[in-house]
């Protein structure tokens, strides 16, 4: 059913490579998403673990979370100027 469905996207127009790059853009964003939720909740927990150490836990998961961000904006940008 899917390779149908490809085929005949192909026929009108979308080639293999768009589609491959949206569908790379996809992973991008689920990747980035999972690791931002698994770098606040082992801060939370690391918070939780230690308080006393809670404003350099923050720190370093705001880093971290930027550091992530932006390779994920990076990956999403060149997928899409593929796409076009």
């Amino acid at each position: 059913m899917l390779l149908i469905t490809l085929l005949q996207a192909a026929t009108y127009g979308v080639t293999f490579t768009k589609l491959g790059a949206v569908l790379g853009a996809a992973i991008v964003v689920l990747g980035a998403s999972f690791g931002i939720s698994k770098i606040g909740t082992s801060a939370m927990e690391a918070i939780a673990r230690q308080p006393e150490a809670a404003d350099g836990i923050r720190m370093s998961m705001i880093i971290i979370g930027a550091l992530v961000e932006g390779v994920s904006l990076f990956a999403i940008i060149v997928c899409l100027l593929v796409a076009l």
